[in-house]
């Protein structure tokens, strides 16, 4: 296991309220991608805000269930240096990278995300190392779906050689062993098949389980609830 990172971490910005964060959704058109109404958004972020004032106090992050809003649909609406949010080529299969066990998100088509954190601090960790460090931690790693949700209300949480992993997701072969890629979202350098016309975008990418970046951490949460 290598050793945390001394690396100091940047500050990443406070979440705004559900109810500021349903508007971005709304102003995005997730509510149209997911099939929800406006007013199914706002609602949900209103009573969000009330339950969110009897717990840590630290913001939640607001979510659609990945079932009804994927990665796919999602990574488009990203935007960083004005440019939009793409999907690696090689990972024309994002949508089938689901909830590892005890990372599955609440039955229901819209959730809550507490206690969010990037993990610089696991900086050079692989991602085989880093998940059973959260778990002993008690901490749930994010879903690919959720980190897109935290970039698209909070741009300034990727940052060049501060980005992070999405160990939460992670495909399954047809043996029922897990796929070795395991997803992530950085910046890229538009550099190779992403285009020159991409640098500086926001990137949806994968690595290897096994392989360790001393510029990805690892998100991870506190925990998941709905209404």
């Amino acid at each position: 296991m290598p050793e945390t990172s001394q690396t100091t971490s940047t500050v990443v910005p406070t979440l705004p309220s559900p109810s500021a964060q349903a508007e971005r959704l709304i102003e995005l058109g997730v509510h149209e991608i997911a099939e929800l109404s406006t007013a199914d958004l706002r609602s949900f972020a209103e009573t969000a805000e009330a339950a969110e004032a009897s717990r840590d106090g630290e913001g939640a992050l607001l979510a659609v269930h990945p079932d009804r809003a994927p990665a796919s649909a999602l990574a488009p609406l990203l935007r960083l240096d004005g440019k939009p949010g793409f999907v690696v080529t090689d990972m024309a299969d994002v949508d089938l990278f689901a909830p590892l066990d005890g990372a599955a998100p609440p039955d229901a088509p819209l959730y809550l995300v507490s206690g969010l954190d990037r993990g610089d601090r696991m900086a050079n960790w692989s991602p085989d190392e880093a998940l059973p460090a959260l778990a002993t931690e008690g901490r749930t790693p994010l879903l690919l779906t959720e980190g897109i949700h935290w970039v698209m209300q909070l741009p300034a949480v990727l940052e060049r050689n501060r980005c992070f992993m999405t160990i939460g997701s992670r495909l399954r072969k047809a043996d029922g062993a897990l796929d070795a890629r395991t997803p992530a979202i950085w910046i890229s350098n538009g550099t190779g098949r992403d285009g020159r016309e991409r640098r500086n975008a926001p990137k949806v990418g994968w690595c290897w389980a096994g392989n360790r970046h001393t510029w990805l951490g690892f998100a991870s949460a506190t925990g998941r609830w709905g209404r």
